[in-house]
């Protein structure tokens, strides 16, 4: 089976808003993912949530709390193995995250860790 670069399930709308920076649109993203977590709606929360990351994975809170979440949805969820991986997710990111990322990575278990991935065209203005 092909690797999908996001999560399949979108929203609506899939682009963020015009943001003039990449700080803006973390947060867009996390509110969008908090919303759907609330209201149980997994992979649209997933799929927020690896914007997120992408956006916010420079800055070690940011890209903790990107991780946080996606444990916590995979909780939610049942998802073992996507537990697991944000446990490992969330040390790495405290330890680098100011060091070296993998740009675009979206964050989720189900893709290697050190992968760059191609980052959304409208969020590629922000983020390169």
């Amino acid at each position: 089976m092909p690797h999908r670069e996001m999560s399949a399930s979108r929203p609506m709308s899939t682009s963020t808003p015009i943001a003039t920076n990449a700080s803006d649109a973390y947060r867009y993203e996390i509110s969008l993912a908090l919303k759907a977590l609330s209201e149980g709606v997994h992979e649209q929360c997933f799929y927020h949530l690896e914007r997120a990351h992408i956006l916010g994975q420079r800055n070690t809170g940011k890209h903790v709390y990107a991780h946080w979440l996606m444990l916590r949805t995979g909780m939610n969820r049942g998802d073992i193995r996507e537990v697991v991986g944000q446990i490992i997710r969330i040390a790495a990111s405290l330890l680098f995250s100011r060091v070296w990322v993998p740009l675009g990575n979206t964050g989720r278990a189900r893709v290697n860790a050190m992968k760059p991935m191609a980052v959304p065209e409208d969020l590629r203005h922000l983020v390169t």
